[in-house]
């Protein structure tokens, strides 16, 4: 097993997926196992997850981005929402603006990652129409989607992509 530093330097955007190789259970049971262990804002979880593992639903979901023609290809879609509503008693305005979306983003981070522990890959979409998904999953009115992650068994293997040096984007103080 790797430790989690080679987790973190293998994982890539993938945008191409070996054909008739689903996902197994196992294995998406262990990403929202990782989903579920998540940091979140007083431990509320304010997010939830659809996992999208027919075509028809990947296809109907990829149609609100357009140009992400591997949300229908690759074998599982998540789709990460804020839950508005859980973080309000305790953290008023702020929690539902900020915190949820926090809470779903680093749960979607985690499913990357546990992904590529799982040897498959994962690619992030932050470009969509917002009102088509909601209406293609029928969300309640406190839900709003905030990432979806196509994931998969790799047909392809990018090559790292360039990285700011630590000074570019560290300040020590």
């Amino acid at each position: 097993m790797w430790d989690f530093f080679q987790t973190v330097r293998h994982r890539h955007s993938v945008r191409r997926y070996q054909p008739d190789m689903p996902v197994e259970a196992e294995k998406l049971h262990a990403i929202l196992e990782a989903v579920s262990t998540a940091p979140s804002a007083g431990d509320l979880q304010s997010y939830h997850v659809y996992v999208l593992t027919s075509s028809a639903s990947r296809a109907r979901l990829q149609e609100a981005a357009p140009d992400q023609t591997f949300l229908a290809e690759a074998p599982l879609a998540l789709v990460f929402c804020a839950d508005r509503e859980r973080p309000r008693e305790r953290f008023g305005a702020r929690g539902c603006e900020l915190f949820a979306t926090q809470d779903a983003t680093i749960a979607a981070a985690f499913a990357q990652l546990a992904a590529v522990a799982a040897g498959l890959a994962s690619a992030w979409v932050g470009r969509f129409d917002r009102e088509q998904v909601c209406a293609q999953l029928e969300l309640a009115q406190h839900l709003d989607p905030v990432a979806i992650i196509s994931v998969g068994y790799p047909a392809e293997l990018p090559a790292p992509t360039p990285r700011r040096r630590l000074d570019e984007v560290v300040t020590r103080l």
